[in-house]
């Protein structure tokens, strides 16, 4: 059997291939399915990233988004990763940030690096589904992406700092309305930013009026 051709074959349609699937699908024992796999790895043309689970790098367009609710059900790119993707930050994080109800984990494997961190299930919501070549993943609105992480590092203990995040694309009545539902030490970092104006919007009107009066 050529596996890479199989292997290619199997990437026109999903970006994961499962030890389970294949055996039962080209009728080989799941151990040498696994083997096949450990060998195909070597050669750059798949990673393992979980049990039975490989990511193909033979199909086209894929991403780690595409493995983002594989590994875990309830979960929903959020966090940094959002922020860069909804452009409320500038920074692009190497690492693609969840958060999830199940247990934290950190994937890490030659190109794949993916951060889930735990959050009860009363923090669970405001997301939204989108849709990949091969299925869909889930992702944080933009306001629930900032509350998130400031809820998270705070329970880091690191002060988190909102002065770079870019506030003028967000429904605000949408941000306050869910901060509520948030311990109120969320709300005591998010209110003071929103009363001057937020962020790097609050920072480049500042820097504006001061080059106007000179």
């Amino acid at each position: 059997m050529d596996w890479a051709k199989t292997i290619h074959k199997e990437g026109q349609r999903s970006a994961v291939l499962r030890t389970n699937e294949l055996a039962q699908k080209y009728g080989v024992v799941q151990v040498a399915v696994t083997q096949a796999l450990s060998r195909q790895e070597h050669r750059g043309l798949v990673e393992r990233v979980g049990e039975k689970i490989y990511f193909n790098h033979l199909a086209p367009d894929s991403s780690p988004r595409d493995l983002v609710n594989v590994l875990r059900k309830d979960a929903y790119i959020s966090l940094e990763s959002a922020l860069r993707e909804y452009g409320i930050s500038t920074q692009s994080p190497r690492v693609l940030t969840c958060v999830t109800t199940e247990r934290s984990r950190e994937l890490r494997t030659k190109t794949i690096s993916i951060n889930y961190r735990n959050v009860s299930p009363h923090l669970y919501w405001g997301y939204i589904r989108k849709p990949t070549r091969y299925g869909s993943y889930l992702i944080a609105e933009p306001e629930k992406a900032i509350l998130d992480w400031l809820y998270l590092s705070l329970q880091d203990g690191i002060i988190p700092d909102l002065d770079e995040f870019d506030f003028s694309h967000l429904d605000r009545g949408k941000l306050l309305d869910f901060a509520q539902k948030f311990p109120s030490t969320v709300s005591t970092h998010l209110l003071p930013v929103l009363a001057m104006g937020g962020g790097r919007n609050n920072a480049a009107r500042s820097l504006a009026a001061a080059q106007g009066n000179q």
